[in-house]
């Protein structure tokens, strides 16, 4: 297992001063365009949330769609997702987060999540914690259960699975600085 997450390691790709002067992105399209890597880092997450009794994985806009989607697929849960606002046709719950270069805010649909659902919240990446915050503030005004926050990559040096207590916070890759 450390040789394959070796391996997804090397796939993500750094674009420096992206978006904006001083930020390194780290960026998956390599790893995903990789069927074997991507794969790999959808079996990753499932063994460890498939006994936990997910009922919905919510995937963050827009990276977190494609691996929430496929994560739902293999562990047999629906699928809801978190969008900036003014994205979803239907009425929607908002919460507003602080990101390390600014805010924004993320809307669901009122009725993506059951009451009492038990929901894993995917993202590609966890930086500040703002946007998966916000995540869990709308499961909460749904009436979800959040079981836990998983990622590909946190940028552990943000410290931004402190924001997110009492969860549990997984990520297959961390990096201590930039």
């Amino acid at each position: 297992m450390d040789q394959e997450i070796a391996e997804i390691r090397r796939a993500i790709r750094d674009i420096p001063n992206f978006p904006k002067p001083g930020v390194v992105f780290k960026d998956i399209t390599p790893l995903l365009s990789n069927g074997r890597l991507f794969k790999s880092t959808i079996d990753l997450l499932a063994d460890r949330y498939r006994s936990k009794g997910v009922d919905i994985v919510l995937g963050i806009e827009s990276r977190g769609f494609i691996i929430g989607a496929a994560l739902a697929y293999r562990l047999g849960a629906g699928f809801c997702i978190v969008r900036k606002p003014g994205k979803l046709p239907y009425e929607t719950h908002s919460a507003s987060y602080e990101l390390e270069y600014g805010s924004d805010a993320l809307e669901v649909h009122r009725d993506a999540i059951p009451s009492h659902a038990r929901v894993l919240i995917i993202d590609d990446l966890i930086a500040t914690g703002g946007t998966a915050a916000a995540a869990i503030a709308l499961v909460s005004q749904l009436g979800g259960e959040v079981v836990a926050c998983a990622f590909v990559i946190e940028l552990s040096f943000l410290k931004g699975r402190e924001k997110l207590k009492p969860y549990e916070v997984f990520s297959i890759l961390q990096y201590d600085s930039e």
